[in-house]
């Protein structure tokens, strides 16, 4: 059985219940910072709602911009973090199985979409 959700622009997820619940979840490759990489995602929603409330108070526009331009920056490093996992583990283990020219066009295509901001 496959469930699908619609997410905002057309974007959807599914998901499928085709292996018994105590299967482990795939290892991926930000696995081994997983919590690393939680901890940078909740400090970056809190700088989000940081801005929120300067907004709301009325502050000075270059100041929002600069926390905006902060944001920008925690992000393309938790970005740039996935993308060194990935090569070094996802990629990896797509070679092994044959599949290297599919991963690598995959990888840089997320990495042609990180690049067109604005």
């Amino acid at each position: 059985m496959t469930t699908t959700v619609a997410y905002p622009w057309g974007v959807s997820y599914a998901w499928g219940m085709t292996t018994p619940a105590d299967t482990p979840a795939p290892t991926r490759g930000y696995t081994a910072s997983k919590d690393q990489l939680l901890a940078r995602l909740r400090r970056v929603e809190g700088q989000v709602r940081g801005i929120e409330r300067m907004v709301e108070d009325d502050r000075y526009c270059i100041d929002v911009l600069t926390q905006i331009s902060a944001i920008q920056a925690a992000l393309d490093k938790v970005a740039l973090g996935l993308l060194d996992g990935h090569a070094r583990h996802c990629m990896h283990e797509g070679a092994a199985e044959g599949r290297a020219d599919e991963m690598a066009s995959e990888m840089m295509a997320a990495v042609g979409r990180l690049m067109k901001r604005g």
